[in-house]
C-alpha cells in the first residue's frame, strides 16, 4: 500500500532551462527562448524564473505569474501517439519543470505546490504561440495544443527555493473555486461563455491579470446582453503595453548604499531618449551579466523612485547565496551599462480619495517609496482633483535593517502622511483597513494580522 502511495506521488522529472537565441524560420529571424534543456543538480526557482532561463519575448512571456512553465510527461506521451513520433527529450514543449502527475483536468488555478524548498501557486494555462511550432517543426502545434485541451500551465513562485529533478510535488493549498486548467482554458477559448463560470473565474485571486482581463471582458458582454460576435476575451488587453519589448541600455548614473545589505541604483538612458514614467508601484526587469562566459542573470526589482521619463531609481538588496544582489554590490560601478526592461506590473496606485495604508516589510518598501514620491508630486491621480486622502506608510523591520528609513520618512512628510516604523512585536489588525498596498514576503502575510508595534509616529498636520 505505501508502495503504492508513493508511486502516486507526483513527481518531478526533469528540471529545464534555456536562454533567448535567434533562430531562422520562414526567411525571417525569430528571437525565443522556447529550446528548453535538462539541467543536473538544484536550481533556485526565483520570482520571475529558474536559474539560468529567460524568455525571448517579454511582452508575450514571462513575468511574476508566468515565471515557471509546467507540463505533464502524460502529455508527451500522448502527443507522441498523435503525431507519431518517439523523438521527444525533455523540455520539449518549451516548459520549465517536466512533471510525472499534476493532469490539466485535476491542477486548479490557485492549487500551491511544495516542490525541493520552493511554492508556487498555479495562475493560468499555457497561452501558446506559433514559438512551440518552431521547437516542434509542427507549425499547428499551438492550435493543437488549445483544441485538444492540453496546454500545460504556469505557475508564480510563492517561496524561491531549490528544485531538482526527483523532487516529490506535494500539494500544501487548494485554490478557491476548484477552476481546473482545463476547464479555465475551455472556458476561453471554445464556444460558449457561461455567466455562472465567467463569474466564478474572476472571483480566484490567483489568476493571472492577462486572463482575469479576458473573462472580465467577456463576462460584461454577457451582463450587457450585447449583440456583438467574436470573442472580447482574446482581444488586447485594456492598459498600455510595455514602453518596448526586449530590454534597452541604461547607464548607471548613481550608486548609494543604503544599509549593510541594500544598495540604490539610479539608471538613465544612453541615446539620451526619454524613458516611459512608470506608473508607482512597478518594476523592471535587469539583464546582469557577472562573467563574460556565464549565463545572464534576469531579476526584477521593483522601482523606488518618483516616477520619471529620464532616470529610473531601484533599490536591491543582497541576499544570502545571491549572485545578483552581490554582483550589483561588488561589481557595478557608475558608468556601467544595464539592460532594462520596460516598466511593468499591475501591483500600482489606483485611483480614489479615501484614506490609504501603505505597508511594507523590508526591501518590500521600494515600491511603497514611489507611491509615496507619486502622491507627494500628485502624479497617482487619485480621485478628479488628485490625492486628497490620509496616508500611513508603515514600515515592518528590525531597528538595525531599516535600511530605506532615510528615504521613507521625508517622502511620506512630503504627503503630510504618518511614517510608521514597526518592531516585530504586538499586533496590528488589517482586516479592515482602507485602500491598502501591502508589499512583503508570503512567510510576513501568513494570515491576516501582522506582528508590530509602534516604535515612531508623526501624526498627520
Amino acid at each position: 500500500m505505501e508502495d503504492a502511495e508513493k508511486r502516486a506521488m507526483p513527481r518531478l522529472l526533469s528540471v529545464n532551462v534555456g536562454l533567448p537565441r535567434d533562430v531562422a524560420w520562414r526567411g525571417k529571424t525569430v528571437h525565443t527562448a522556447v529550446w528548453k534543456t535538462p539541467v543536473q543538480g538544484r536550481r533556485v526557482a526565483r520570482r520571475l524564473n529558474i536559474d539560468g532561463d529567460g524568455q525571448g519575448d517579454l511582452a508575450g512571456h514571462g513575468g511574476e505569474h508566468r515565471a515557471v512553465f509546467v507540463y505533464q510527461i502524460d502529455s508527451y506521451a500522448y502527443w507522441q501517439a498523435q503525431l507519431g513520433r518517439s523523438d521527444f527529450s525533455y523540455g520539449q514543449f518549451g516548459e520549465n519543470l517536466t512533471v510525472d502527475g499534476l493532469p490539466d483536468g485535476e491542477v486548479c488555478i490557485g492549487d500551491r505546490y511544495r516542490i525541493g524548498s520552493a511554492v508556487f501557486e498555479v495562475t493560468q494555462p499555457r497561452v501558446t504561440c506559433y514559438r512551440v511550432g518552431i521547437r516542434m517543426n509542427e507549425p499547428q502545434m499551438a492550435a493543437l495544443l488549445v483544441s485538444h485541451g492540453r496546454p500545460g500551465f504556469y505557475f508564480r513562485v510563492i517561496e524561491e527555493g531549490e528544485v531538482e529533478a526527483g523532487d516529490e510535488i506535494v500539494q500544501v493549498t487548494a485554490g478557491p473555486e476548484r477552476m481546473t486548467i482545463a476547464e479555465a482554458n475551455a472556458l476561453l477559448y471554445t464556444p460558449g461563455h457561461p455567466r455562472s463560470q465567467l463569474e466564478r473565474a474572476v472571483r480566484i485571486p490567483a489568476l493571472s491579470a492577462g486572463w482575469r482581463s479576458s473573462f472580465q471582458a467577456l463576462l460584461d458582454r454577457e451582463r450587457s446582453g450585447s449583440a456583438v460576435t467574436g470573442n472580447p476575451g482574446l482581444t488586447a488587453a485594456a492598459g498600455p503595453p510595455p514602453a518596448w519589448t526586449g530590454f534597452r541600455p541604461l547607464r548607471v548614473s548613481r550608486k548609494d548604499r543604503e544599509s549593510a545589505s541594500v544598495t540604490s541604483l539610479v539608471l538613465q538612458p544612453t541615446d539620451g531618449q526619454p524613458l516611459a514614467a512608470a506608473l508607482p508601484g512597478q518594476f523592471i526587469v535587469l539583464r546582469l551579466r557577472p562573467a563574460p562566459d556565464a549565463p545572464a542573470l534576469l531579476r526584477s526589482y521593483s522601482l523606488s523612485g518618483e516616477p520619471r521619463d529620464d532616470r529610473y531609481r531601484l533599490s536591491i538588496k543582497r541576499e544570502t547565496h545571491g549572485a545578483a544582489g552581490a554582483y550589483v554590490e561588488t561589481q557595478v560601478r557608475i558608468g556601467d551599462v544595464l539592460d532594462a526592461s520596460a516598466p511593468r506590473g499591475s501591483f500600482t496606485l489606483r485611483r480614489g480619495d479615501g484614506p490609504v495604508v501603505l505597508l511594507s516589510a523590508g526591501v518590500g518598501a521600494t515600491p511603497v517609496l514611489a507611491m509615496l514620491h507619486a502622491l507627494a508630486a500628485g502624479a497617482s491621480s487619485r480621485g478628479a482633483g488628485g490625492f486628497t486622502g490620509p496616508v500611513t506608510a508603515a514600515s515592518i523591520r528590525s531597528p538595525q535593517r531599516r535600511a530605506l528609513s532615510s528615504r521613507l520618512c521625508p517622502a511620506a512628510t512630503a504627503t503630510s502622511a504618518t511614517a510608521l516604523h514597526v518592531r516585530e512585536t504586538g499586533w496590528l489588525s488589517i482586516s479592515t483597513l482602507p485602500d491598502a498596498w501591502i508589499c512583503m514576503r508570503s512567510r510576513n502575510l501568513g494570515c491576516r494580522a501582522m506582528p508590530i508595534s509602534i516604535c515612531a509616529a508623526r501624526p498627520p498636520s
